[in-house]
């Protein structure tokens, strides 16, 4: 990619979000679903990774997406409508000790069966906690994913709070853990949603499926 090219890249990436983004509906059942008229990229992760921080960050609002410091808080599919173009996919975290076992298998099973069995889906975004790297619980989920054919790319977040080197160092070892992985894109993405690092890189990877 020519710097023009690059620039050009980004800058699409910032007008997609520049424009009239909304919360649109929590989904508890599939039968909730709203129509599949435009691409969604969904967003998946262990409780407390920082999805909605992400998704503030993103889509540059303070408060679309209400963050919260108690894991399990998002217990239904939270879908946000960026103008008329894309859907961000908010998922219920995964790997919450403390919730029941009943309302885990519920949560569980609805995003199961969205991921399997939603055409519009173009791309989860998986998110992994910079200062812990790939856990067991992403492990399942990277394999479930594999299985359904449908295509992750995984993106730390909390780049922050670690140095710099082992930021770096995380993403090498990480890109090279999924390399074989049917269903991995194979780049990716440190970000921090206190300090924008990453974040416009990861609107123009959204905004180019979109």
């Amino acid at each position: 990619m020519t710097p023009e090219e690059h620039a050009l890249w980004l800058e699409t990436g910032r007008l997609l979000f520049a424009g009239p983004i909304a919360f649109e509906l929590g989904v508890a059942d599939m039968a909730q679903l709203p129509h599949a008229d435009v691409p969604e990229i969904a967003l998946a992760g262990r409780s407390n990774v920082g999805k909605s921080s992400l998704i503030n960050a993103i889509t540059g609002r303070l408060k679309l997406a209400r963050a919260s410091t108690e894991p399990g808080r998002t217990r239904e599919l939270n879908f946000f409508r960026v103008g008329d173009t894309l859907r961000l996919v908010d998922l219920p975290g995964y790997g919450y000790a403390k919730a029941s076992k009943a309302d885990s298998a519920k949560w569980m099973a609805l995003t199961r069966d969205y991921l399997r069995g939603r055409p519009p889906l173009k791309r989860v975004l998986m998110l992994i906690d910079a200062r812990h790297g790939v856990k067991p619980y992403d492990t399942d989920v990277m394999e479930a994913l594999d299985k359904a054919a449908v295509t992750y790319q995984l993106v730390l977040t909390k780049a922050d709070k670690v140095k710099p080197t082992e930021a770096e160092a995380l993403v090498t070892a990480t890109q090279a853990a999924i390399a074989k992985r049917p269903a991995a894109h194979p780049e990716v993405i440190a970000t921090s949603s206190e300090t924008g690092l990453g974040i416009e890189q990861l609107r123009a990877e959204i905004a180019a499926l979109a």
